[in-house]
């Protein structure tokens, strides 16, 4: 009788069971918890967002407001020590492995609930259910679980649903997706999110997790065309069936014919600005090509200028003795040295939140003319396609 329920599944049939419960609670933590309320790109119909609420009471126990207000202080304080799961601050097997440990402890932070708290559920069924009793739903669970699938595969099986997100969600995407993977956009310092995968299946997306802090507004977290976000393909089959309305998206790149004046062209330019970013990283390494090739590959010049090119894409990212280096390294290359000055120069742009419109497009103008004035051909091609932004 410990292996028999009502439904009397083999072995391989209550695994896909396990994979498929869990799956459920992967696709309603990254459409309602983290798209829909922490982020509020998209509306889900009353009958979906109960129905996740529902669940998640039901495999994990997680509390709406609690999940938000973490993960919005996690943006507010990326990666410092005010962020409640950094692996540069705790390290990375501190939050791989006991990251729902820092959860919990953060979740008792009155003012994290205060703060970043605000616009979640408050009606009767979160005040006297879901909020005050947040373990009941384990329980009713795992009754569930034992009478349809025994006593111990059902045990087995919430054991499973109970561990899944603290592994995947608490200890993968807030610890790897802030270590290891690659990184497509060039998000402010001290920001080290990166993209885990970019085939984003097993945890709903959310591998996407670099893509996601470029873009946090985004309903959508695939971006490049051999990007998969299975959670978006989720909510796209909810619109068809009018039960989910989507917000935002990140913005799809457009041109147009080149403008001669850059008042029509800074909106679009800051509306782009990783893009924008990305493709001058690209511009930069072509320059830095064109440079050994001047030089020749294995002149002493040259030689120096070699152990820069990591830093290429990523200028904002290191630190001031790299920086240093970097400097001493581009008195061989006027060209380059050019180049890498007016990039932060163009980042600065939409950093100078005092700065008046007028100023801001002046200041693009002047940043464009200098740049077809330099001579470098890359950075002039670049000005000319910054012009075309729409």
């Amino acid at each position: 009788m410990l292996f028999h329920g009502l439904l009397d599944l083999p072995w391989w049939g209550l695994v896909l069971v396990a994979l498929g419960l869990t799956h459920v609670t992967i696709a309603s933590v990254t459409i309602y918890l983290h798209r829909n309320q922490a982020h509020r790109s998209l509306d889900l119909h009353p009958l979906a967002s109960h129905f996740f609420r529902c669940w998640l009471w039901l495999t994990t126990g997680m509390v709406t407001k609690e999940w938000a207000a973490i993960h919005r202080k996690h943006h507010a304080k990326c990666e410092t020590a005010e962020d409640p799961h950094s692996p540069q601050v705790h390290g990375i097997q501190k939050v791989l492995w006991t990251g729902v440990f820092l959860y919990v402890k953060e979740s008792y932070h009155r003012e994290t609930m205060e703060r970043y708290g605000h616009g979640t559920p408050d009606d009767w069924m979160e005040r006297n259910v879901y909020a005050r009793h947040s373990m009941l739903g384990l329980w009713i669970m795992g009754a569930a679980n034992i009478a349809l699938f025994g006593l111990l595969p059902g045990a087995v099986i919430l054991v499973t649903q109970i561990a899944w997100i603290p592994f995947w969600a608490a200890g993968v995407i807030n610890g790897v997706g802030h270590f290891w993977g690659y990184r497509s956009w060039d998000v402010p310092a001290p920001d080290a999110s990166r993209n885990i995968s970019p085939i984003g299946m097993l945890i709903g997306g959310e591998e996407l997790h670099n893509n996601h802090h470029a873009f946090p507004a985004s309903a959508r977290f695939s971006i490049k065309w051999y990007e998969l976000d299975l959670g978006w393909m989720y909510i796209r089959a909810l619109e068809k069936f009018g039960l989910a309305t989507v917000k935002k998206v990140a913005p799809t790149p457009r041109f147009v014919a080149i403008k001669p004046v850059c008042g029509q062209t800074l909106e679009a330019v800051i509306a782009n600005r990783y893009d924008v970013l990305a493709r001058y990283g690209a511009s930069l390494k072509r320059t830095y090509r064109q440079e050994l090739g001047r030089l020749g590959h294995w002149s002493r010049e040259a030689e120096a200028l070699k152990p820069i090119k990591r830093h290429l894409a990523r200028f904002q990212q290191i630190s001031e003795t790299e920086r240093a280096h970097i400097a001493e390294a581009l008195k061989n290359s006027k060209a380059l040295a050019t180049a890498v000055a007016m990039r932060d120069e163009l980042a600065e742009l939409w950093a100078r939140s005092s700065a008046s419109r007028e100023q801001l497009v002046k200041q693009l103008q002047d940043w464009c003319h200098r740049a077809e004035a330099s001579g470098v051909v890359p950075l002039v091609e670049f000005s000319h396609r910054l012009r075309r932004y729409a």
